[in-house]
């Protein structure tokens, strides 16, 4: 599953390609992914150019003059850019076409992805209205998470993994942050002291793994893929064992797919 760092290298990878570009055609290739794919895209987007890339949480932003396109890549989504001469493959449900050959295409195995057109006013679009701050911004920190954490008892995964508290974080980086802060993930976030509230910091995690994926944009799979035996590692290391612990769900729609 894309985690907010690999939304980050996507947003940057694909920046460079079509920022500034002209589109010149609209093919979905499929009906629908998570939600139907806006039908409007197609008449809307021909010959608006693409300003600007931007991401919010787990979703990327293509700003053009008319309004903006939200591309959410869902559990097993990924962006390519290829040529017009490359064909479409089973698993490719959108294109975005631009006037130099330039393809923006997404590949979603699981279709829970979503393309949306959420016009000009996206500070009140569903999807974006309620997120909490990005965690690589100067608004989230201990003392943002001290404040808001009050009276809740909820646990502090949960409540890092809720998208209203802060933008972008699941699993696998909540974990991370808690055990870089040496906190337990069942530990009610209400009672977690003001001192405490400044070690837990997502910043810093996932600007490393962002600054790992720029120079090897495959590392994560392999992390991703290797996590269970990290988990066992730390474990005997400690001279443990490895419990696994239901936390329950945390508040995270579609930002968490």
């Amino acid at each position: 599953m894309p985690e907010l760092p690999e939304v980050e290298i996507a947003q940057a990878g694909i920046t460079k390609h079509i920022s500034g570009n002209t589109i010149a055609q609209v093919v979905a290739h499929s009906d629908s992914l998570r939600w139907p794919i806006s039908a409007e895209l197609a008449t809307i987007l021909p010959g608006q150019i693409v300003q600007a890339v931007e991401r919010r949480g787990k979703y990327l932003l293509l700003q053009c003059p008319a309004g903006v396109v939200l591309i959410h890549l869902g559990m097993t989504g990924q962006l390519r850019i290829v040529s017009t001469a490359l064909a479409h493959g089973k698993h490719d449900h959108f294109d975005l076409i631009f006037h130099d050959g330039v393809v923006l295409r997404l590949n979603d195995v699981r279709r829970f992805g979503s393309i949306i057109w959420a016009g000009s006013e996206t500070h009140t679009h569903e999807l974006l209205s309620e997120m909490g701050p990005e965690p690589l911004g100067e608004e989230f920190d201990g003392s943002y998470l001290y404040q808001k954490s009050r009276g809740r008892k909820i646990t502090i995964k949960q409540f890092l993994m809720d998208h209203k508290v802060v933008a972008g974080i699941g699993n696998i980086y909540a974990n991370e942050s808690l055990f870089h802060a040496g906190i337990r993930p069942t530990t009610p976030v209400g009672r977690l002291s003001k001192v405490r509230s400044h070690d837990v910091d997502p910043a810093q995690v996932v600007g490393c793994q962002v600054d790992l994926l720029t120079e090897e944009p495959l590392a994560y799979l392999v992390m991703a893929q290797d996590l269970g035996k990290l988990e066992q590692q730390r474990a005997g290391a400690a001279g443990g064992v490895v419990d696994l612990v239901d936390l329950g769900f945390a508040n995270a729609g579609m930002n968490e797919v």
